[in-house]
């Protein structure tokens, strides 16, 4: 069992590991490029080569170049251990640097050819590039369990957080660093922010039932349950439209994106809202809106709930600037609290 020192005391960081077994599929996904999900992803990769558990690995964009597209600075690149299967396009297919098996190509096509999927016959790089939907990435994923998948580890791209939607993945691993801020306080108060909203609770079970197939507009939820559609197919019309939306209550089920003006909007009333989403990704507001609105006695709730297995951070920013890994994982940890990890020092930490 691998152990680090965390928040209380030794954190067994195996538990990391065992925790993605417990799941179909897990999405890997950064609050902004250069975050080490890369790394993430390869430590995470050594640790469950050897598994007795059938394991797929693709993302939702372009992953596991040498060198980043936007900033230019170098990359880690993915190391496919033998036995993974994998899913890229028919491009870098043809580009890997490992021996592998065809097992299917996809009909589907991408910007960079059809799909291959493959066993990887030896270990060695490759540089993925996935379904760049995620309708299409769960179709996929419905695919790979032909093949005796049982994980589909998923990395993703820049501001990708929609690919750890519970509708997509059930489980992530959300990476945080200093290529988003340089600023400990203000990385810390960014990463919460996500993180609380990950932890949205859910809506009760018997409602959730006759919301989740509402696929847009804006509806009510009275007091006895009932679900009445109040005509509005986007949030943008509430101030314009001349309905009451609280008419039945103040209960409202928004199917879309929730916005700063639809928050502003809500905490102007008189009485506080309870606000019912598909999933945490629906939520673009900034924090300051979103806290603005629970200081109003707002509430915000979730028909799917996220399950999040780890938090990491990279102190290093592609700027060139690193930040005090100690003091960012402390900080980190105090306000989360949970365990979280350094990306740069998980090939240091010793077998217990």
């Amino acid at each position: 069992m691998v152990c680090v020192f965390g928040l209380n005391g030794r954190h067994c960081f195996m538990a990391f590991i065992e925790e993605i077994l417990n799941h179909r599929s897990l999405a890997i996904v950064g609050m902004e490029k250069n975050t080490g999900k890369t790394e993430c992803l390869n430590y995470i990769l050594s640790q469950i080569k050897d598994m007795d558990r059938q394991f797929a690995l693709t993302s939702v964009g372009i992953d596991g170049e040498k060198r980043d597209q936007v900033c230019r600075t170098p990359k880690p690149e993915i190391e496919v251990p033998e036995g993974m299967i994998f899913v890229t396009s028919e491009k870098h297919y043809g580009e890997k640097r490992l021996t592998a098996e065809v097992l299917d190509v996809c009909e589907e096509r991408t910007a960079l050819g059809r799909l291959v999927i493959a066993r990887a016959k030896s270990s060695g790089k490759v540089l993925l590039s996935g379904p760049s939907a995620t309708v299409e990435l769960r179709k996929l994923m419905g695919h790979l369990e032909d093949f005796g998948v049982q994980t589909t580890i998923v990395d993703g791209a820049l501001s990708r957080l929609s690919l750890a939607s519970p509708a997509v993945t059930e489980a992530m691993i959300l990476a945080t660093g200093a290529a988003l801020s340089g600023n400990i306080p203000q990385l810390v108060r960014s990463t919460r922010y996500v993180y609380e909203l990950i932890g949205l609770e859910q809506v009760e079970e018997e409602l959730r039932g006759r919301l989740e197939d509402l696929a847009r507009g804006v509806w009510a939820v009275s007091e006895s349950g009932e679900v009445i559609d109040l005509h509005l197919p986007s949030v943008f019309m509430l101030e314009k439209s001349g309905v009451d939306i609280f008419k039945y209550g103040r209960r409202l089920y928004i199917a879309g994106a929730v916005s700063d003006q639809l928050l502003t909007f809500l905490r102007a009333q008189t009485e506080p809202t309870e606000l019912m989403i598909r999933d945490f990704t629906r939520m673009f507001a900034t924090p300051a809106s979103y806290y603005a609105f629970l200081r109003k006695g707002g509430n915000i709730r979730v028909l799917q709930k996220s399950q999040l297995v780890a938090v990491t951070i990279n102190p290093q920013s592609p700027a060139g600037f690193c930040l005090d890994s100690d003091r960012l994982k402390r900080a980190m940890e105090e306000s989360l609290q949970i365990p979280v990890y350094d990306v740069r020092k998980m090939d240091h930490l010793k077998v217990c």
